[in-house]
């Protein structure tokens, strides 16, 4: 029952849950879209990069999906660092 949980990718799906209710969360605390995008969306990418190779998609779509993790993760560390 577990392994069929993760095989089917469901257990990224749960992830994705959360971080979609962690976002909504934000964003009615008064964040702002890009600060929010900034902080969830490379796990969002990253973690359908794991969907995609636990359901057994080729290695192309699991580099590509971390790749696009790459620029939203350097948007957030470049609105953080511009805070200190």
């Amino acid at each position: 029952m577990i392994a069929n949980f993760f095989e089917s990718g469901h257990a990224a799906d749960l992830v994705l849950a959360v971080l979609a209710a962690e976002a909504i969360w934000l964003k009615l605390r008064g964040w702002t879209l890009g600060k929010i995008i900034g902080l969830v969306g490379p796990a969002v990418f990253i973690v359908l990069a794991l969907r995609a190779a636990l359901v057994g998609a080729d290695w192309e779509w699991v580099a590509v999906l971390l790749a696009l993790s790459f620029p939203l993760h350097l948007m957030d560390l470049k609105a953080r660092l511009s805070q200190i």
